[in-house]
Protein backbone atom coordinates (compact mmCIF):
# COMPACT_ATOMS: atom_id res chain seq x y z
CA UNK A 1 0.00 0.00 0.00
CA UNK A 2 0.99 3.65 -0.11
CA UNK A 3 2.91 3.66 3.13
CA UNK A 4 5.62 1.72 1.31
CA UNK A 5 5.26 2.65 -2.37
CA UNK A 6 6.50 6.25 -2.10
CA UNK A 7 3.45 8.01 -3.53
CA UNK A 8 1.61 10.99 -2.12
CA UNK A 9 2.03 13.98 -4.43
CA UNK A 10 -0.09 15.27 -7.26
CA UNK A 11 -0.85 18.26 -9.46
CA UNK A 12 -4.31 19.16 -10.68
CA UNK A 13 -4.27 20.83 -14.09
CA UNK A 14 -7.30 23.05 -14.59
CA UNK A 15 -9.41 22.96 -17.74
CA UNK A 16 -8.17 26.01 -19.70
CA UNK A 17 -11.77 26.90 -20.44
CA UNK A 18 -12.84 26.89 -16.81
CA UNK A 19 -11.40 30.29 -15.96
CA UNK A 20 -8.96 31.32 -13.23
CA UNK A 21 -7.82 28.51 -10.97
CA UNK A 22 -6.16 28.43 -7.59
CA UNK A 23 -3.16 26.29 -6.78
CA UNK A 24 -3.54 24.04 -3.76
CA UNK A 25 -0.62 22.13 -2.35
CA UNK A 26 -1.26 18.96 -0.37
CA UNK A 27 0.47 16.06 1.27
CA UNK A 28 -0.58 13.48 3.81
CA UNK A 29 0.77 15.50 6.74
CA UNK A 30 -0.01 19.16 6.12
CA UNK A 31 -1.84 21.65 3.92
CA UNK A 32 -0.37 24.73 2.24
CA UNK A 33 -1.89 27.15 -0.24
CA UNK A 34 -0.44 29.00 -3.22
CA UNK A 35 -1.92 30.91 -6.14
CA UNK A 36 -1.04 30.31 -9.78
CA UNK A 37 -3.03 30.55 -12.99
CA UNK A 38 -4.38 27.32 -14.43
CA UNK A 39 -2.97 24.83 -11.96
CA UNK A 40 -3.78 23.26 -8.60
CA UNK A 41 -0.56 21.82 -7.24
CA UNK A 42 -0.48 18.97 -4.72
CA UNK A 43 3.22 18.22 -5.21
CA UNK A 44 5.15 20.46 -2.81
CA UNK A 45 5.37 18.08 0.12
CA UNK A 46 7.00 14.90 1.36
CA UNK A 47 6.72 12.26 -1.37
CA UNK A 48 5.10 9.53 0.71
CA UNK A 49 5.55 8.14 4.19
CA UNK A 50 7.93 5.22 3.73
CA UNK A 51 10.69 5.23 6.34
CA UNK A 52 13.41 2.55 6.22
CA UNK A 53 13.27 0.39 9.34
CA UNK A 54 9.69 1.39 10.23
CA UNK A 55 8.19 -1.27 12.49
CA UNK A 56 5.20 -3.29 11.23
CA UNK A 57 3.10 -1.83 14.05
CA UNK A 58 3.97 1.71 12.97
CA UNK A 59 3.24 0.85 9.32
CA UNK A 60 -0.21 -0.38 10.31
CA UNK A 61 -0.77 2.76 12.39
CA UNK A 62 0.22 5.05 9.51
CA UNK A 63 -1.92 3.10 7.05
CA UNK A 64 -4.94 3.40 9.33
CA UNK A 65 -4.33 7.11 9.77
CA UNK A 66 -4.06 7.70 6.02
CA UNK A 67 -7.19 5.70 5.25
CA UNK A 68 -9.12 7.33 8.08
CA UNK A 69 -8.32 10.80 6.74
CA UNK A 70 -9.17 9.69 3.21
CA UNK A 71 -12.48 8.20 4.33
CA UNK A 72 -13.48 11.49 5.96
CA UNK A 73 -12.93 13.31 2.65
CA UNK A 74 -14.70 10.49 0.78
CA UNK A 75 -17.75 10.73 3.04
CA UNK A 76 -17.90 14.48 2.41
CA UNK A 77 -17.66 13.90 -1.35
CA UNK A 78 -20.38 11.25 -1.23
CA UNK A 79 -22.70 13.48 0.77
CA UNK A 80 -22.24 16.25 -1.77
CA UNK A 81 -22.81 13.95 -4.74
CA UNK A 82 -25.93 12.43 -3.17
CA UNK A 83 -27.30 15.86 -2.24
CA UNK A 84 -26.92 17.03 -5.84
CA UNK A 85 -28.06 13.64 -7.25
CA UNK A 86 -24.77 13.18 -9.09
CA UNK A 87 -23.83 9.62 -10.02
CA UNK A 88 -20.07 9.32 -9.50
CA UNK A 89 -18.27 6.33 -11.03
CA UNK A 90 -14.63 5.48 -10.30
CA UNK A 91 -13.04 3.70 -13.29
CA UNK A 92 -10.02 1.62 -12.31
CA UNK A 93 -7.69 -0.66 -14.27
CA UNK A 94 -4.11 -1.35 -15.20
CA UNK A 95 -2.51 1.00 -17.76
CA UNK A 96 -3.60 0.47 -21.36
CA UNK A 97 -6.88 -1.30 -20.64
CA UNK A 98 -8.83 1.23 -22.72
CA UNK A 99 -10.52 3.25 -19.95
CA UNK A 100 -10.28 6.56 -21.80
CA UNK A 101 -11.56 5.10 -25.07
CA UNK A 102 -14.52 3.58 -23.20
CA UNK A 103 -15.21 6.91 -21.53
CA UNK A 104 -15.16 8.75 -24.85
CA UNK A 105 -17.60 6.23 -26.33
CA UNK A 106 -19.89 6.36 -23.27
CA UNK A 107 -19.88 10.16 -23.17
CA UNK A 108 -20.81 10.36 -26.86
CA UNK A 109 -23.70 7.96 -26.22
CA UNK A 110 -24.98 9.74 -23.08
CA UNK A 111 -24.20 13.46 -23.54
CA UNK A 112 -27.58 14.35 -25.06
CA UNK A 113 -29.44 12.97 -22.04
CA UNK A 114 -27.22 13.73 -19.05
CA UNK A 115 -24.85 16.50 -17.94
CA UNK A 116 -21.40 14.88 -17.78
CA UNK A 117 -18.07 15.87 -16.24
CA UNK A 118 -14.81 13.95 -15.91
CA UNK A 119 -11.87 13.90 -13.49
CA UNK A 120 -8.77 12.37 -15.09
CA UNK A 121 -5.89 10.86 -13.10
CA UNK A 122 -2.43 10.22 -14.57
CA UNK A 123 1.14 10.54 -13.35
CA UNK A 124 1.94 13.06 -16.09
CA UNK A 125 0.46 14.87 -19.15
CA UNK A 126 -3.09 16.07 -19.80
CA UNK A 127 -3.61 13.94 -22.90
CA UNK A 128 -6.57 12.00 -21.55
CA UNK A 129 -8.34 15.16 -20.36
CA UNK A 130 -7.82 16.66 -23.81
CA UNK A 131 -9.44 13.60 -25.40
CA UNK A 132 -12.42 13.96 -23.06
CA UNK A 133 -12.79 17.69 -23.74
CA UNK A 134 -12.92 16.94 -27.47
CA UNK A 135 -16.30 15.25 -26.79
CA UNK A 136 -17.63 18.51 -25.34
CA UNK A 137 -17.59 17.28 -21.73
CA UNK A 138 -15.69 19.38 -19.17
CA UNK A 139 -12.66 17.60 -17.72
CA UNK A 140 -10.02 18.38 -15.15
CA UNK A 141 -6.66 16.58 -15.06
CA UNK A 142 -4.94 15.45 -11.88
CA UNK A 143 -1.25 14.68 -12.36
CA UNK A 144 -0.11 12.57 -9.43
CA UNK A 145 3.64 12.69 -10.15
CA UNK A 146 5.04 9.78 -8.14
CA UNK A 147 1.58 9.01 -6.81
CA UNK A 148 -0.05 5.75 -7.87
CA UNK A 149 -3.70 6.60 -7.20
CA UNK A 150 -6.21 9.38 -6.68
CA UNK A 151 -7.43 10.11 -3.17
CA UNK A 152 -10.68 11.63 -1.95
CA UNK A 153 -9.20 15.02 -1.13
CA UNK A 154 -7.89 15.43 -4.69
CA UNK A 155 -11.26 14.43 -6.13
CA UNK A 156 -13.20 16.77 -3.87
CA UNK A 157 -10.94 19.67 -4.78
CA UNK A 158 -11.22 18.91 -8.50
CA UNK A 159 -15.01 18.59 -8.23
CA UNK A 160 -15.20 22.08 -6.75
CA UNK A 161 -13.54 23.51 -9.85
CA UNK A 162 -15.61 21.49 -12.31
CA UNK A 163 -18.87 23.04 -11.16
CA UNK A 164 -20.83 19.78 -11.41
CA UNK A 165 -24.39 20.05 -12.70
CA UNK A 166 -27.03 18.61 -10.34
CA UNK A 167 -28.53 15.38 -11.60
CA UNK A 168 -25.53 14.62 -13.80
CA UNK A 169 -22.80 12.04 -14.23
CA UNK A 170 -19.25 12.30 -12.88
CA UNK A 171 -16.70 9.89 -14.31
CA UNK A 172 -13.44 9.57 -12.37
CA UNK A 173 -10.69 7.88 -14.37
CA UNK A 174 -8.18 6.70 -11.81
CA UNK A 175 -4.44 6.23 -12.33
CA UNK A 176 -3.64 2.98 -14.16
CA UNK A 177 -2.93 0.62 -11.25
CA UNK A 178 -4.67 -2.53 -10.02
CA UNK A 179 -3.37 -2.23 -6.43
CA UNK A 180 -3.62 1.05 -4.47
CA UNK A 181 -6.85 2.48 -5.95
CA UNK A 182 -8.72 -0.48 -4.48
CA UNK A 183 -8.10 0.81 -0.95
CA UNK A 184 -9.01 4.46 -1.50
CA UNK A 185 -12.68 5.41 -1.43
CA UNK A 186 -13.23 8.59 -3.45
CA UNK A 187 -16.87 9.06 -2.52
CA UNK A 188 -18.04 7.30 -5.67
CA UNK A 189 -21.26 5.35 -5.94
CA UNK A 190 -19.53 2.47 -7.73
CA UNK A 191 -16.10 1.27 -8.77
CA UNK A 192 -15.98 0.00 -12.35
CA UNK A 193 -12.95 -2.17 -13.09
CA UNK A 194 -11.82 -2.42 -16.71
CA UNK A 195 -9.87 -5.49 -17.76
CA UNK A 196 -8.72 -5.91 -21.35
CA UNK A 197 -8.49 -9.31 -22.99
CA UNK A 198 -4.81 -8.64 -23.72
CA UNK A 199 -3.97 -8.80 -20.00
CA UNK A 200 -4.71 -12.44 -19.17
CA UNK A 201 -7.71 -14.17 -17.61
CA UNK A 202 -6.00 -14.64 -14.23
CA UNK A 203 -5.90 -10.93 -13.28
CA UNK A 204 -8.89 -11.15 -10.87
CA UNK A 205 -7.00 -13.81 -8.89
CA UNK A 206 -3.70 -11.92 -8.97
CA UNK A 207 -5.26 -8.60 -7.91
CA UNK A 208 -8.30 -9.69 -5.89
CA UNK A 209 -8.75 -6.52 -3.83
CA UNK A 210 -9.57 -4.45 -6.90
CA UNK A 211 -12.12 -6.90 -8.26
CA UNK A 212 -13.63 -7.41 -4.80
CA UNK A 213 -14.12 -3.65 -4.45
CA UNK A 214 -15.81 -3.22 -7.84
CA UNK A 215 -19.49 -3.51 -8.71
CA UNK A 216 -19.00 -3.87 -12.46
CA UNK A 217 -16.24 -5.40 -14.60
CA UNK A 218 -15.90 -4.37 -18.22
CA UNK A 219 -14.01 -7.00 -20.20
CA UNK A 220 -12.71 -4.68 -22.91
CA UNK A 221 -11.14 -5.14 -26.37
CA UNK A 222 -13.45 -8.04 -27.15
CA UNK A 223 -12.82 -7.39 -30.86
CA UNK A 224 -9.33 -8.86 -30.35
CA UNK A 225 -10.56 -12.22 -29.03
CA UNK A 226 -10.25 -14.03 -32.39
CA UNK A 227 -6.55 -13.18 -32.37
CA UNK A 228 -5.78 -14.11 -28.76
CA UNK A 229 -5.50 -17.16 -26.56
CA UNK A 230 -7.85 -15.69 -23.94
CA UNK A 231 -10.35 -17.87 -22.07
CA UNK A 232 -13.39 -15.65 -21.40
CA UNK A 233 -15.10 -18.34 -19.31
CA UNK A 234 -12.03 -18.78 -17.10
CA UNK A 235 -11.76 -15.03 -16.59
CA UNK A 236 -15.42 -14.70 -15.63
CA UNK A 237 -15.11 -17.66 -13.27
CA UNK A 238 -12.03 -16.10 -11.63
CA UNK A 239 -13.81 -12.78 -11.17
CA UNK A 240 -16.90 -14.47 -9.74
CA UNK A 241 -14.71 -16.45 -7.33
CA UNK A 242 -13.26 -13.20 -5.98
CA UNK A 243 -16.56 -11.28 -6.03
CA UNK A 244 -19.79 -13.28 -6.55
CA UNK A 245 -21.86 -10.07 -6.81
CA UNK A 246 -19.69 -8.58 -9.58
CA UNK A 247 -21.59 -7.77 -12.77
CA UNK A 248 -19.60 -8.45 -15.95
CA UNK A 249 -20.02 -7.04 -19.46
CA UNK A 250 -18.05 -8.01 -22.56
CA UNK A 251 -17.33 -4.79 -24.43
CA UNK A 252 -15.28 -3.17 -27.18
CA UNK A 253 -14.64 0.56 -27.23
CA UNK A 254 -13.50 0.17 -30.83
CA UNK A 255 -16.52 -1.63 -32.33
CA UNK A 256 -19.20 -0.61 -29.83
CA UNK A 257 -19.96 -4.19 -28.79
CA UNK A 258 -21.49 -4.15 -25.32
CA UNK A 259 -21.62 -0.35 -25.15
CA UNK A 260 -25.46 -0.14 -25.03
CA UNK A 261 -25.45 -2.52 -22.05
CA UNK A 262 -22.86 -0.36 -20.29
CA UNK A 263 -24.72 2.89 -20.90
CA UNK A 264 -27.98 1.23 -19.80
CA UNK A 265 -26.24 0.15 -16.57
CA UNK A 266 -25.15 3.75 -15.99
CA UNK A 267 -28.54 5.27 -16.82
CA UNK A 268 -30.42 2.88 -14.53
CA UNK A 269 -28.30 3.96 -11.57
CA UNK A 270 -28.40 7.63 -12.50
CA UNK A 271 -32.19 7.49 -12.78
CA UNK A 272 -32.47 5.77 -9.40
CA UNK A 273 -30.28 8.45 -7.83
CA UNK A 274 -32.36 11.22 -9.39
CA UNK A 275 -35.57 9.92 -7.79
CA UNK A 276 -36.71 11.87 -4.69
Amino acid sequence: MCTVCGCGTSTIVEDPGAGHARAHIHDEHDHHHAHEDGIIDFSKGPAGVHVPGLSPERVISVERDILSKNDAFANANRARFEKDRILALNLVSSPGSGKTSLLVAAICALRDRWPIAVIEGDQQTSRDAERIRATGAPAIQINTGKGCHLDAHMVGHAAEHLGLAPGGLLFIENVGNLVCPAAFDLGEAHKVVVLSVTEGEDKPLKYPDMFAAADLMLLNKSDLLPHLDFDVGACIAAAARVNPRLEILLISARTGEGLPAFTAWIEARAAAMAMP
